[in-house]
């Protein structure tokens, strides 16, 4: 899968792609993400993004030239091009797994007031990591393509993916390692009892028990 990240601030994904799991899957070839400066594609003779309202208003407004521009050159037929944006549904495991499934993704991050309007005409889609507002698009970028990545063949053992929090729309069941007892605090029986389909029912019960208390909601799908 290739993941190109479009953004004024490059040098904050340098971290990023070279640690943990994600430098790990871009070492195996699994993912490949490119970083690329929007600001490059810019005619002015400054290099400026930016410009002031239409009709007025606060804050300063992303102009369409230098990002469409970038777009024109790093998309393929292939490519999907998604907005980093509050302005939607909030971002969904479901979503990440369907994300997963494109040969190719372009994420567009967003600064300053937001992006002129008129972007919608160049994308496929838009996505909010939640419903509150951040400077920029950078930290979307990245929980998007973590959340994608992990998804792909090779990344992670399918057994844990299987189980994890809203797969099923039910939070993951309660995990325990060594000691047995902590000042007290003890492993549940039932997981020392070596009988797999008492573990497999204990599990998805406390699955349930956990989504009903802690998000209701999803058991509602």
């Amino acid at each position: 899968m290739k993941i190109k990240i479009l953004t004024l601030f490059p040098q904050v994904f340098q971290g990023f792609i070279t640690t943990s799991m994600v430098k790990k899957i871009i070492e195996k070839k699994i993912a490949e993400i490119e970083v690329i400066n929007f600001r490059d594609y810019s005619k002015e003779n400054n290099k400026s993004v930016d410009d002031y309202q239409i009709g007025g208003g606060g804050g300063m407004v992303l102009a369409l030239q230098p990002i469409i521009d970038c777009l024109k050159a790093n998309r393929t037929k292939k490519t999907k091009v998604f907005l980093l944006t509050p302005q939607t549904q909030p971002y969904t495991q479901q979503q990440a797994q369907e994300l997963s499934k494109y040969e190719e993704i372009i994420l567009i991050c967003g600064h300053y007031e937001g992006f002129d309007e008129r972007i919608e005409n160049y994308i496929d889609g838009s996505i909010s990591i939640g419903d509150y507002i951040l400077t920029g698009g950078e930290i979307p970028a990245m929980v998007v393509v973590e959340s994608v990545i992990r998804l792909l063949d090779g990344a992670l053992t399918k057994t844990s993916l299987e189980t994890e929090s809203y797969t099923q729309n039910l939070l993951d069941y309660p995990i325990y390692t060594k000691p047995i007892d902590f000042e007290g605090h003890k492993v549940p029986e039932v997981l020392l009892s070596g009988n797999h389909k008492k573990i497999a029912d204990w599990r998805k019960e406390q699955m349930i028990l956990k989504t009903k208390k802690i998000r209701p909601d999803l058991l509602k799908k």
